[in-house]
């Protein structure tokens, strides 16, 4: 991945902002893709081991926490200027909102819901991006953004269909509600991360926000939970530790920097991606059925990509 950015930024026939721009949308492509991996791993847990919500989210950060512990103490960029009081209280609450309350509420609506239809759901965050930035930063949106916007949309409400009519779902209106809850947060994290990353660095900010995350979650086993995360499967370890490091931490930074690079209302459109992804994943690793509808709705989401790709 790091060598085909590389050679993408060595192109002849590219301008540096071209360039510039374009290795921040494969940033934000790619980081979308691996974070919807995590939903398959999750749901795989689900089905074949006895692990709750909040004891597979504490595993995940317990194997993310040391190597954001890591990638800080590393990280060498200067912060532009001295950070105020507001500012540290700004940055605990990103990590609070964006990777503690939208991976828990996530992690909730999994045990609910296919895989499929949380990604569906999850990626109404492009919207909400859109429109808390118009309210918080009067960001004006664009008619290709519209136009993108409209073009996904369309795509997740056609692939939606199918899922409807799935009996095997627990509860699908709580499960909705838990994943909804999850875009919003993590909408509103975008938002923060975009004006916040242009002080600290995409690096810096993420690895705090991650920690802080962190343990908010453990805080959160803590205080609710009575079972241990000692003795437990091994699969559950190891797939703990690959959805850590692959649908983590990795991701983590790729959609940072392309939040840096493209701002975070055409990063959060770019990351429309993860529904495909999820569908691909969700059919061949855990068996949930691909419809048409999945089809000719992920065929008009790519269309709503590549309208802001065309930049």
């Amino acid at each position: 991945m790091v060598v085909l950015f590389s050679e993408l930024c060595t192109m002849n026939n590219l301008t540096a902002t071209r360039r510039h721009y374009l290795s921040g949308l494969l940033m934000a492509f790619f980081g979308a893709i691996l974070f919807s991996g995590k939903a398959i791993i999750i749901k795989y847990l689900y089905t074949t081991h006895s692990i709750d919500a909040i004891s597979l989210l504490s595993l995940r950060m317990l194997f993310s926490l040391p190597f954001y512990v890591i990638i800080l103490w590393l990280d060498k960029t200067e912060v532009k200027g001295p950070l105020t009081t507001k500012d540290k209280w700004y940055i605990i609450g990103l990590g609070i909102v964006g990777y503690y309350l939208a991976s828990f509420f996530d992690f909730k609506g999994l045990e609910y819901i296919t895989a499929t239809l949380e990604r569906l759901i999850l990626f109404t965050y492009p919207t909400l991006v859109v429109i808390l930035s118009y309210f918080f930063y009067q960001k004006q949106i664009t008619k290709r953004q519209i136009a993108a916007i409209i073009m996904t949309y369309i795509g997740i409400l056609i692939a939606f269909v199918p899922d409807l009519s799935m009996t095997h779902q627990k509860d699908i209106t709580l499960g909705i509600g838990f994943i909804f809850l999850s875009s919003l947060a993590y909408a509103l994290y975008l938002i923060g991360t975009g004006e916040m990353v242009k002080k600290m660095g995409s690096v810096r900010l993420s690895s705090i926000a991650l920690i802080i995350s962190a343990i908010a979650v453990l805080i959160h086993y803590g205080i609710f939970n009575t079972s241990s995360l000692i003795g437990l499967d091994g699969q559950i370890y190891f797939w703990a530790l690959v959805m850590a490091i692959f649908c983590t931490v990795i991701p983590t930074f790729l959609v940072a920097e392309g939040i840096k690079r493209i701002g975070s209302n055409n990063a959060s459109i770019v990351g429309t991606i993860g529904p495909l992804s999820t569908i691909v994943m969700a059919s061949s690793i855990l068996g949930e059925p691909i419809h048409y509808f999945h089809v000719v709705g992920t065929a008009v989401i790519i269309a709503g990509i590549l309208i802001i790709g065309k930049k």
